[in-house]
């Protein structure tokens, strides 16, 4: 693949999407217009799969279901080539009342995913407290073994050490201010470090990216929704497992973290933390974990979401301009879809077959 291209954007799926083009022998430019991989992309959790997979539609658990299998394969590429370990694991999660189980387990029977269920018993000896509240309410949770995670700070740095080995280069604190478009064709972007020509450009820069694309978005709606977390440190993990009760998660890392999450506030690019979120997340945490009354936060902040119609992203090209491409709008599961979005973005480039039905991530721009 001999194209020279511009990557605008170099978190979780910018870095991707680069290290895919430059194994196919591409040369490749990423544009950032702040620091590697400091916004969403390190802001969120790692979770690999949908918090309640049943509630999302085929486009989202085709797309993230597909990318989960390469996890392992990735992972262990980066870790060689690279010396920095993004601590995958398999560690399950247990999904707590309440919820469909109905819903949970035809959906999971159908696509042959395991699903065991926890009664209070079960669980007593490891999750006491929740075991309580179980008794109390609904007398089982869920639990889903195979769901891994990843820690998404280590990945980062992880595979862009591996773009920049394959000979990625990344050029930070370079916003991109205009796209030179002439005959439906990008000459190339201007930027506050210079003019750069290509022969393809590819928009990754989540949610900034309608901004960055101006009239040229169509109807693309993809907005900042701010989410934000909460860090603890354990001697050792308080729990074994991911936890999920309605849309509060814990998780647990190898050396002690504790990882609470997350809030959804549609804000705009506001990134500022509140005590209002602090006290919500905490206060429904030392429920699940009364651990957490008597432990320090150890850390507070938030990311911003490039959130999307349906969590489902648009990726592929541009109807219109022909040398202009897009990855973006994967809204929570920016890192659980990036090896399959970078995938289907560089088979749409060079016209190699793809591994299911991606028309879905050409919805997004709606020119109808």
């Amino acid at each position: 693949m001999k194209q020279d291209v511009i990557v605008i954007g170099a978190g979780i799926i910018g870095l991707a999407t680069a290290e895919r083009l430059l194994v196919q022998g591409a040369k490749v430019t990423i544009l950032e217009r702040n620091k590697t991989g400091q916004e969403s992309s390190w802001a969120g959790g790692g979770i690999l799969s949908p918090l309640f997979p049943w509630r999302y539609s085929d486009a989202v658990t085709s797309l993230t279901s597909y990318s989960v299998l390469q996890f392992p394969e990735w992972v262990s590429i980066l870790r060689e080539t690279s010396g920095i370990d993004p601590e995958y694991q398999i560690s399950g999660m247990l999904i707590l009342p309440p919820y469909d189980e109905e819903t949970a387990r035809r959906w999971c029977s159908m696509r042959g995913i395991k699903l065991e269920q926890r009664t209070a018993c079960d669980i007593h000896s490891i999750y006491a407290v929740i075991a309580d509240q179980m008794n109390k309410a609904q007398n089982c949770a869920l639990f889903l073994p195979d769901v891994a995670q990843v820690r998404n700070p280590r990945l980062l740095r992880a595979l862009r050490s591996r773009v920049e080995l394959l000979g990625g280069k990344i050029i930070e604190n370079c916003a991109v201010n205009h796209l030179k478009i002439t005959d439906r064709h990008i000459q190339s972007v201007a930027t506050l470090c210079g003019e750069f020509p290509a022969d393809n450009y590819i928009v990754c820069a989540g949610a900034w990216s309608t901004k960055i694309l101006g009239i040229h978005a169509l109807k693309l709606d993809i907005k900042p929704v701010k989410g934000q977390m909460l860090l603890f440190k354990f001697d050792t993990p308080p729990i074994p497992a991911i936890i999920v009760q309605n849309d509060l998660y814990l998780i647990p890392r190898r050396d002690g973290h504790l990882l609470i999450g997350s809030t959804l506030e549609d804000a705009g690019f506001n990134k500022q933390t509140t005590i209002a979120a602090r006290d919500s997340l905490l206060e429904r945490a030392q429920i699940i974990l009364p651990a957490l009354e008597k432990t320090p936060i150890k850390q507070h902040w938030s990311g911003l979401r490039p959130a999307s119609l349906e969590n489902i992203p648009t990726i592929g090209r541009h109807p219109v301009i022909r040398n202009l491409l897009i990855n973006s709008g994967h809204f929570r599961y920016g890192v659980t879809m990036a090896p399959a979005s970078a995938e289907i973005l560089v088979n749409e480039m060079t016209g190699a077959a793809q591994p299911f039905d991606t028309a879905p991530y050409q919805a997004g721009w709606d020119t109808n």
